[in-house]
């Protein structure tokens, strides 16, 4: 944030002070569903091989022998983050997530438990691309990156719905065409 002064300037040259507020934007409203399917089959992932060790491990011991395995209580711990993580996530992230193109910039609020606030200069675009996988082709939603000289990476704004994150592109697209700045 830069200092103002009681003319609204920032002080360097008088230009106009910047002022710093939380993005409009949301993701698309499938997002959260898209989120929590995706969380789930990570989760079923892990929960499957856990399983397949914990009868693995059965094989091997004697038949009738009702000793409990340590395995029970990983599966149940992991069954327990697992419902945990598929429900609270998608609608907490959902919450937070935010973006908005500026004549400027383009911000975004990212994250759910670590929470990003980027802000990169129209001027600094490089590239601006679009990324649909299966899963969130089978949910509408695509995202987008704007790639900047930054070291930092770039910005992403995730599952946006195709039409919006179509629009998106071309607004920046053009945006970056008409900014002087030689983007490095």
């Amino acid at each position: 944030m830069t200092n103002t002064s009681r003319d609204g300037t920032d002080g360097s040259a008088g230009r106009p002070a910047v002022r710093l507020r939380m993005p409009r934007e949301t993701a698309s409203h499938r997002a959260p569903l898209f989120w929590a399917v995706r969380a789930g089959l990570g989760w079923t992932v892990l929960l499957l091989a856990e399983v397949g060790w914990l009868l693995n491990d059965r094989i091997d011991t004697v038949p009738y022998l009702p000793v409990p395995s340590p395995q029970y209580l990983l599966i149940a711990v992991t069954a327990v983050l697992a419902l945990l993580h598929v429900s609270v996530m998608p609608c907490w992230r959902f919450r937070v997530h935010r973006w908005e193109i500026a004549p400027v910039a383009v911000c975004t609020r990212t994250g759910w438990l670590n929470q990003e606030w980027r802000i990169a200069p129209v001027s600094r675009i490089q590239t601006v691309d679009t990324q649909r996988g299966p899963l969130s082709s089978l949910f509408g939603v695509v995202s987008v990156t704007v790639t900047t000289a930054s070291a930092r990476g770039p910005v992403r704004i995730h599952a946006l719905d195709q039409d919006v994150a179509e629009q998106l592109v071309e607004e920046l697209t053009a945006q970056a065409g008409r900014t002087p700045g030689d983007a490095t």
